[in-house]
């Protein structure tokens, strides 16, 4: 009896624990959608913490059971959606509908691209490569060079620098690993066309922006021109170069956790001369020796560069002038220094900081005939930003920087002697997110403030830009943006008081990207206010100078590249049409400056020949005529000089992988263009004013270099550098 009475409680204990375990479920179901509403079959539907789950049918339900009590986190995952949580008291996890959102991160999500051109590998829709800035026929090894064949700039032969969508060069701003550049180029005269101080070798990737750019960058009334740095190179090696203008030495050097890149170059263009004279009567060839340097050093999850630039160049020579039966006697010295620092680091919470700053030393010593201008600007630019990615949909990104410019110049000549400049101070913070709604729509929305300590003056400048994905391989984006710019040296040293000049931008861009083929075309609308004035035929300081300045500048840009259709052929084609006046500067009416030509077509082709171990490449450039103004006819700019063209072509021979043998050679057909015209300051007997035509220093141009590459794995070589 005993023992039936303890089987009877045993038993009956057991059949209590099976009942709790019973009444102790719960069951959690419902069903999985897309955003459209169709049903998610496969989806991974789990208690967090638990082996607890199921996987969903066709129909998109799911159904389980789970001895988990209290509120609970329901995980629901599947490819190519982002993974939903849902928390609630699990007895509450019946009959849910759970709706999946996109995963933004994939590859076709939509870009925000309006006005910009990325030239870089990492980048999703890269127009160019950095082996295309070098490799352009027309270039000549100049990262400038390569990008005027690029939609909205203007073929401005004798200048050299950028000119984009109707601006003058200064409204174009560079800047290196987020850091301003101040002095860009090296300083030139009349009529020969200056290049950019940094050589390619150091720099793998590229952002040109033709408008309605980024609320982090600033000072640019037009365009912001990006130059990153390489983060990490990936093997030991020196680059040899010899050249017909000089020769240059590069290396790379690796540590555990840093590396060292060094370029140096000598450029003498006296031996070039005595075998191909130009029309300038020469004292002093153009010289000029440049070295740089990029330290990196990795510290923990952050990474530290200091990047170094150093040029000294100096020439003299005389040039035709009209008015002057000796010519016109130039000479000019300059040193410029530029040393750019950038950190960032990322934290475990997910926010990003980068810190950067810049100093610049330029010294230019300049005589014409016998008047001295010797002036020495520093310049400062520090900036802190911190970003972080919240999820796939929004990100956010804050900062704050601050310019500091100290210009002085002296002017002296025989009978006059006087010193002046300018200190120029600009504190600036911005804001800016991207919200990403969906993978085929995305807006990014920023603000800009600039305080400028000269005029006391405050600007407030808001930027917006979306993008809507009109098909698998397309997209339609639009921005606007307001865009201010202190006026330039030129200006400033005269009147530091000026306020600064304003544009608005509005972008309309459509693009077309798949399978080695991009397709662009844009338009857009500018619109200049406060642009500087004074009433003299020079700017000084007799002038009265002031803010009443206007203007338009409107056009479109087309854009077709394709490197897969013919094998071993890639070529691009670019064309802008734009129509811009403005009344600015000593302008006594508005009209169109003569810096801008209504339509620029570039053809660029590059052929790779395996027979003969060699590149081949073509580029062809034309620009319709630029006004000038004709002193025998009344009127003001209301003349054009005859079409520019250009058909330029470079070879390069693979001597072995590592060795190639380069030649080029500019405006090969030997086109008679014509920059503008130099009327004489009196009319002759007939009441006529005699003219002369503005033609470029040398027709033609012929490079030959030998570029020779040591690496740790033998193969790489500076196809990439020319």
């Amino acid at each position: 009896m005993r023992k039936f009475t303890k089987s009877l409680v045993l038993f009956l204990i057991s059949c209590l624990g099976f009942l709790i375990q019973a009444f102790g479920q719960t069951t959690v179901n419902g069903s999985v959608t897309d955003p459209s509403g169709n049903p998610v079959e496969g989806a991974n539907v789990f208690l967090v913490g638990t082996y607890d789950g199921a996987s969903t049918a066709a129909d998109g339900s799911f159904s389980f059971e789970s001895e988990e009590t209290g509120v609970q986190t329901l995980s629901i995952s599947y490819i190519g959606f982002e993974t939903l949580e849902y928390a609630a008291e699990i007895t509450a996890m019946n009959g849910l509908t759970l709706k999946l959102r996109e995963d933004l991160n994939a590859l076709e999500t939509v870009v925000l691209s309006a006005g910009t051109f990325e030239a870089g590998d990492n980048s999703k829709v890269s127009v160019l490569k950095p082996l295309d800035v070098v490799t352009t026929a027309s270039a000549l090894g100049d990262f400038v060079g390569a990008l005027q064949t690029l939609p909205g700039t203007t073929t401005v032969s004798e200048d050299g620098r950028l000119f984009v969508r109707g601006g003058d060069a200064g409204e174009t701003q560079i800047f290196i690993d987020g850091i301003r550049v101040f002095t860009p180029y090296t300083p030139t005269t009349n009529n020969i066309p200056t290049r950019g101080r940094y050589s390619p070798f150091l720099f793998d990737g590229i952002t040109f922006s033709t408008g309605g750019y980024s609320a982090e960058f600033g000072q640019g009334l037009s365009s912001v021109l990006l130059l990153n740095t390489i983060d990490e190179p990936v093997q030991n090696k020196t680059d040899i170069a010899i050249m017909t203008v000089g020769g240059s030495l590069g290396h790379t050097k690796l540590w555990d956790k840093s590396s060292v890149s060094f370029n140096a170059s000598y450029i003498n263009l006296a031996p070039y001369l005595v075998v191909y004279p130009d029309r300038n009567d020469w004292d002093e060839p153009f010289e000029t020796f440049a070295g740089e340097a990029v330290y990196r050093h990795k510290i923990g999850d952050g990474l530290l560069k200091v990047y170094t630039a150093f040029d000294s160049s100096n020439f003299s020579l005389t040039q035709e002038d009209i008015n002057l039966e000796e010519g016109l006697f130039f000479r000019l010295k300059n040193r410029n220094w530029y040393t750019n620092s950038s950190y960032y680091k990322r934290f475990d919470n997910g926010w990003k900081l980068d810190l950067g700053g810049s100093f610049t030393v330029a010294n230019t010593d300049v005589t014409i005939i016998d008047n001295n201008i010797d002036n020495t600007e520093y310049s400062v630019h520090a900036k802190a930003k911190v970003r972080k990615r919240f999820n796939s949909r929004f990100k956010l990104a804050f900062g704050a920087e601050q310019f500091w410019t100290d210009f002085d110049e002296n002017f002296n000549n025989p009978d006059f002697n006087v010193d002046y400049g300018f200190n120029n101070n600009i504190s600036a913070a911005f804001a800016e997110s991207d919200i990403i709604f969906s993978k085929k729509f995305a807006v990014k929305v920023g603000l800009r403030g600039e305080y400028t300590q000269a005029n006391d003056r405050f600007s407030i400048a808001p930027r917006v830009s979306s993008a809507y994905k009109t098909g698998k391989h397309s997209q339609l984006s639009l921005a606007y943006g307001n865009f201010y710019q202190q006026v330039g040296n030129d200006f400033l040293k005269f009147s530091p008081g000026l306020d600064p000049q304003m544009t608005q931008h509005y972008i309309l861009n459509y693009q077309f990207s798949h399978e080695g083929k991009i397709f662009r075309a844009e338009l857009y609308r500018k619109d200049y206010n406060d642009l500087v004035t004074f009433d003299t035929e020079m700017a000084g300081f007799e002038s009265q100078f002031g803010n009443a300045g206007d203007g338009y500048a409107q056009g479109f840009d087309l854009f077709w590249r394709d490197n897969t259709s013919i094998k071993n052929l890639d070529y691009w084609v670019s064309y802008s049409y734009l129509d811009t006046e403005r009344q600015y500067q000593n302008f006594p009416t508005a009209a169109t400056p003569n810096f801008a030509n209504t339509h620029n077509l570039s053809v660029v082709t590059k052929l790779w020949v395996d027979k003969l171990k060699s590149q081949l490449g073509w580029s062809y450039q034309y620009s319709s005529g630029r006004t000038y103004t004709d002193l025998n006819r009344p009127g003001f700019l209301q003349e054009k000089t005859k079409d520019f063209h250009s058909l330029s072509f470079n070879w390069a021979y693979l001597i072995d992988q590592q060795k190639i043998l380069y030649f080029s050679v500019n405006n090969m057909l030997g086109f008679k263009n014509v920059n503008g015209y130099q009327y004489a300051n009196t009319p002759n007997a007939n009441g006529q004013f005699d003219r002369r035509a503005l033609r470029p220093a040398a027709d033609q141009f012929f490079f030959v270099g030998f570029f020779w590459t040591i690496s740790d794995d033998g193969t790489d070589n500076q196809l990439d550098n020319l």
